[in-house]
């Protein structure tokens, strides 16, 4: 199986809600590695690498999580994996 990796980005009321917590919460459930960090022009940024199937239901399992309501839109850029992700990290400035 081939690894990708997406780089999301999240915008609408994705900050002081709990959405990278709750993001590297839903991670533990899916065999995904990466990291996810607030922006500071107000959005979110997730990056993670997996299988591609397994990528787009950790996508899901964000919306089902309750953080749907707070998303109002995403961008996303596949490419190949890196290989470079240990983990799933919340990443502080």
């Amino acid at each position: 199986m081939s690894r990708s990796r997406v780089r999301v980005f999240f915008s609408g009321r994705v900050q002081g809600v709990g959405f990278r917590h709750t993001v590297k919460q839903v991670a533990a459930g899916y065999e995904v590695v990466g990291t996810v960090r607030n922006m500071a022009d107000g959005r979110v940024e997730l990056v993670a690498e997996g299988g591609r199937e397994e990528l787009e239901a950790f996508r899901q399992g964000i919306r089902d999580a309750g953080l749907d309501g707070f998303i109002r839109q995403e961008e996303d850029e596949w490419a190949g994996a890196r290989n470079d992700l240990r983990g799933f990290e919340i990443v502080v400035r």
